[in-house]
């Protein structure tokens, strides 16, 4: 990634020191791992702002500045909620409290891409059969949308199948819209990793170590 950040500013007649290449890489892989978890309008907004890029991320960083000077004045009035262990850092809330809102949000605008059964046995041809057997199996991630009817987050599949280790996830964290939403975002646990990112990598003992003590 530090490679390719490098030569695409090269070719804009840009050069960067070790220490901001490494932030710029470190920007563009958090980049890259987020956009396909965004819904599918929103990625086509990204796109058709490309001209536009540089000016948002001038702004992109005003604002990422000016927030962590807010989170640095902030910091003395923290102590309050600091763990009650006494160890002085700040209480991580749980998964249940972190997506306690889910419910109240539209799946697309916190789950990404989502397709029924017939959509996927029609682009990813993956059989209805098979796919309502993984689901009663606990073997693939279903979020109930309206009455009895369940989609499934696209992100989750690989060639067909789902990804490695959601089971297993899905066995830890048994709701399973508390289950996608922390697979879709960095964890701090996972040194600020995406879980579902990690299991693209094989890294599952990782991924779920870190999901058995969240239940």
């Amino acid at each position: 990634m530090a490679e390719a950040v490098q030569q695409a500013l090269k070719r804009h007649g840009v050069l960067l020191d070790a220490e901001a290449l490494i932030s710029a890489s470190a920007i563009a892989g958090s980049v890259a791992a987020a956009l396909p978890f965004l819904p599918r309008a929103q990625r086509l907004a990204i796109n058709s702002a490309r001209g536009e890029w540089p000016v948002l991320a001038s702004e992109f960083f005003r604002a990422m500045t000016d927030k962590v000077d807010q989170a640095d004045s902030a910091g003395a009035d923290s102590a309050d909620e600091a763990r009650a262990d006494g160890t002085g850092k700040p209480a991580s809330r749980s998964v249940p409290e972190q997506a306690s809102d889910l419910q109240s949000m539209l799946i697309e605008d916190w789950a990404g891409e989502v397709a029924g059964s017939t959509y996927l046995e029609e682009k990813f041809r993956i059989p209805r059969s098979t796919l309502h057997r993984w689901q009663r199996r606990g073997e693939v991630v279903a979020l109930r949308k309206g009455g009895r009817k369940h989609v499934f987050p696209v992100a989750q599949f690989i060639d067909g199948r789902p990804v490695p280790g959601i089971s297993e996830v899905l066995t830890a964290i048994t709701n399973p819209r508390l289950a996608w939403f922390w697979l879709t975002r960095p964890c701090a646990e996972l040194g600020g990793r995406i879980p579902l990112e990690m299991l693209r990598e094989d890294m599952i003992e990782d991924v779920v170590g870190v999901a058995r003590t969240l239940s």
